[in-house]
């Protein structure tokens, strides 16, 4: 039993299909997760929709990094549809399977590239403590500029309210999407991942 409801095609007033519209034809394809939720609100769900694609598709990092910091965040806030969605994406985009594994269930990642261990320790250390050591901003500014860590930044910021309307409206996985990632319950709690394998250089 869902906290709210989700409202269906049948339900939805011409607000809320111009944006259920909007979504499906976009890149995304179909609306799911928070925005099944943040529909109740049209004017915000739109704006949400055509922020979350940019920040999901368009910024000037690599998908494969874009979507780690992504997963990060999931692990971080336990939201079992965040880290489902993007934990597939990441391995498509070229993320290891056994470092995502590693992510999930909090182990230290072995990544195969420094350019992945700079935003996975970025996004880590954000989400943990708030802000970033110089050393950490450094690199990724050192290597994507000074748009890339502010477009960073924003997709870790984006992907925290993503986790909080998915946890605090129970928003559930499809019905093709088992398992959960995370045991029942998990999102009771935040969750601290371990730096990864290897300094950053």
């Amino acid at each position: 039993m869902t906290r709210i409801p989700f409202p269906t095609l049948d339900d939805m007033n011409a607000e809320q299909r111009a944006v259920y519209d909007e979504v499906v034809s976009g890149q995304r394809g179909r609306v799911v997760g928070p925005l099944r939720a943040v529909l109740h609100s049209p004017d915000l769900a739109g704006r949400w929709s055509r922020f979350g694609e940019f920040l999901r598709y368009s910024t000037c990092l690599p998908p494969k990094l874009n979507e780690l910091a992504i997963i990060v965040t999931g692990r971080r806030w336990n939201s079992q549809l965040e880290f489902y969605i993007h934990a597939r994406a990441a391995i498509a985009a070229g993320l290891s399977p056994e470092c995502v594994e590693a992510i999930r269930v909090g182990q230290p990642p072995d990544f195969a590239g420094q350019d992945e261990v700079e935003v996975y320790e970025f996004a880590r250390l954000l989400q943990q403590t708030g802000n970033v050591p110089d050393a950490v901003h450094t690199a990724v500014k050192a290597r994507w500029g000074v748009k890339g860590v502010v477009e960073l930044t924003a997709v870790i910021g984006y992907y925290t309210m993503v986790s909080m309307m998915l946890n605090a409206q129970d928003v559930p996985l499809a019905d093709d999407m088992r398992p959960a990632p995370f045991a029942p319950g998990a999102a009771a709690a935040l969750s601290s991942l371990p730096p990864a394998r290897g300094p950053l250089t």
